[in-house]
């Protein structure tokens, strides 16, 4: 009997969970030093196949370039591990001696993994690598459009696995993907932590599925240029930022927010950069594909050039151009160039000054962004701080392209394709998601208290004689000052 594709799936999860539980039991006993050689060698054997893997993505999915999805390849991989490689992760990682502390590192066991088509590659690499590094492994459930390229670099993993000793089961990863395989992978009982990385539904329903959940929400990311920013700089940056890989990456700029003081200069500089504003009928027309019948992105425009959206729409756009823009007035629904666009499309606000800004900013933040990242290019320190303050984002990125920042390209922040929005975002967590999230902490302590001599209740010196009267004279004093009497 042949079963239907959902049922098929659903078994298919069970037989991947299964066999990375028992892969799991032998490797989450290894050492440190075992562990370290079995990452190094999906590192090198990821690495080494970056720029393959991101054409493969490119090719299959159509978002993005291949040159900026082999550069996330690489963070994924290289970066990653000579970030994490130093890091104790199992046994034995931290020891307070003044407290007479030890934390001890405990694999989680099973990690279910969400993939996103945005970021195929760049993904399982990464949620590999942090997830070996920890002691555990990994079942990814793929999203269905890029199911080629992701099964292409499982295969690569599962290679380096062989070669450095270890089950090839420690990875594994759907290959009848359905929301029923999902949902299983989610809810199965051996399954220890569900790292989510997709849409919001997708997110929420790794945090309703009853299984600890580490997700991301959506980015819908203002760059407010301030007075005292250095504009060409600052334009050049978000160019640079909102360019790589057609702005894929959820960190990516949403919206430029500028003060009327330099307004000219900076449209000036984004023109000169190749930035083109859409006015009247076009701009129309742009807005008619943005978005689907219920309001949620328009997939067909992801990853996507200004020339492929402008041929979509159907409208002429000086040659050169690489970024299309809109003076928007509002947030909001009626407003969709106020949401996350993960293309080539950018909202332009103008303020009166930085605490107009400063509100115009948590609104765009509510509008779909909260938790997640904000960017600012200005060389006023009490400004930078206020806004760091006062903000519901949990990276605050300054002079520098927003989504190398976030990610660790251009920062000193952990590298990461999970990025925590906080609870104000939906989020169990804040941080850049390492290793470190996937570990439980045995904690041993030991007893600070130093030790005392008893102290009999009434004591007599040696030459008193034995005088009963006396002794029932210290035991009700005693008893007093124990307020027992």
């Amino acid at each position: 009997m042949t079963l239907d594709k959902d049922l098929a799936s659903v078994q298919e999860v069970r037989n991947l969970v299964e066999s990375a539980k028992n892969a799991q039991k032998d490797y989450g006993v290894l050492s440190q030093s075992q562990i370290d050689n079995v990452v190094e060698q999906v590192y090198l054997a990821t690495f080494s196949n970056a720029e393959g893997l991101a054409k493969l993505a490119n090719e299959e999915t159509g978002f993005g370039k291949w040159e900026d999805k082999m550069a996330k390849n690489v963070l994924a991989s290289k970066s990653l591990w000579e970030s994490m490689k130093d890091i104790k992760t199992v046994g034995f990682i931290e020891e307070d001696t003044v407290k007479k502390v030890v934390k001890i590192g405990v694999p989680m066991g099973v990690v279910a993994g969400l993939i996103p088509s945005t970021n195929p590659t760049s993904t399982v690499i990464y949620k590999t690598l942090i997830a070996l590094k920890a002691g555990n492994s990994i079942v990814f459930s793929p999203h269905p459009s890029a199911l080629k390229c992701i099964m292409a670099t499982v295969n690569v993993i599962k290679g380096a696995l062989a070669k450095a000793g270890v089950s090839r089961d420690l990875v594994g990863c759907i290959s009848m993907p359905t929301m029923e395989a999902t949902d299983a992978l989610m809810k199965h009982r051996d399954v220890s932590m569900i790292l989510a990385t997709g849409g919001s539904a997708m997110v929420k329903a790794a945090y309703s599925s009853g299984t600890p959940a580490l997700g991301v929400g959506p980015g819908n990311v203002p760059a407010f240029i301030e007075k005292t920013a250095d504009v060409e700089d600052a334009i050049e940056k978000i160019f640079r930022s909102k360019g790589f890989d057609y702005g894929t990456v959820c960190a990516s700029e949403q919206a430029i927010v500028v003060e009327k003081s330099i307004e000219d200069k900076v449209r000036a500089e984004i023109v000169k950069r190749g930035g083109f504003f859409l006015r009247g009928e076009a701009l129309e027309k742009v807005k008619r594909i943005m978005e689907k019948p219920n309001g949620g992105m328009n997939p067909d425009i992801v990853g996507r050039t200004a020339k492929y959206i402008a041929e979509l729409a159907n409208i002429e756009i000086p040659a050169g151009t690489t970024l299309l823009l809109s003076d928007e007035k509002g947030v909001g629904r009626s407003f969709p160039f106020s949401k996350e666009k993960l293309t080539q499309l950018m909202a332009f606000y103008t303020v009166e000054d930085w605490k107009e800004a400063c509100e115009l900013c948590h609104k765009l933040l509510q509008n779909g962004g909260l938790g997640h990242t904000l960017a600012i290019h200005s060389n006023d320190e009490s400004i930078i701080k206020k806004f760091a303050l006062e903000k519901p984002v949990s990276r605050f990125l300054v002079n520098t392209p927003s989504t190398h920042g976030a990610v660790g390209l251009s920062t000193g922040l952990a590298p990461s394709f999970t990025l925590g929005c906080g609870t104000v975002g939906g989020s169990a967590t804040s941080d850049n998601v390492t290793p470190l999230h996937l570990i439980n902490i045995r904690w041993m302590a030991y007893g600070l208290e130093e030790k005392k001599e008893d102290k009999p209740v009434c004591s007599l010196e040696s030459d008193d004689s034995i005088d009963i009267d006396k002794i029932c004279e210290l035991v009700v004093n005693q008893l007093k000052n124990l307020n027992l009497n």
